[in-house]
């Protein structure tokens, strides 16, 4: 596949059954492209390739800052060089934001973008950090954009 089907979860353990968060998405590969070709500037991204990628939460957190209560939604994000809009969307079964709807937000928070030392040739969703404190990573060319979660 082009763009293969994955999937990130957190706490990252094989031996625990009690995951927090659970995304699943496509993963696009820049193949001599740039990002902003894929995921262009200030405009409403599907956060990977294919069908929209969904976030699903198992517990009650804060996102971002945001409270958001336990659920699946649809994750949208707005590329811009210095911080990413994040977007939870109410919205299910969309293929990437071609019907993107703002009345459908639950909520926007900001991303931190900071630079990798490396590039992420295939788009990358990933988490990290401890048991109720841990962040959400994007990572796409030399772009990595960071979301903190709390329990």
């Amino acid at each position: 596949d082009k763009s293969p089907m994955d999937a990130a979860a957190f706490p990252v353990s094989y031996k625990e059954s009690n995951k927090l968060v659970k995304v699943t998405y496509s993963r696009p590969q820049l193949k001599g492209r740039t990002v902003e070709k894929l995921a262009p500037t200030n405009k409403v991204w599907r956060t990977g390739a294919n069908e929209a990628t969904e976030i699903t939460f198992y517990v009650d957190v804060i996102f971002g800052g945001k409270p958001i209560k336990a659920g699946t939604y649809t994750l949208f994000t707005i590329p811009n060089e210095n911080e990413w809009t994040v977007i939870l969307s109410t919205a299910k079964n969309v293929w990437g934001a071609y019907f993107y709807k703002e009345s459908e937000d639950v909520v926007r928070v900001k991303g931190t973008v900071s630079k990798s030392k490396e590039s992420i040739e295939a788009f990358s969703i990933a988490f990290d950090g401890k048991d109720d404190a841990f962040n959400m990573y994007f990572g796409f060319g030399n772009t990595l954009v960071t979301v903190p979660i709390k329990k």
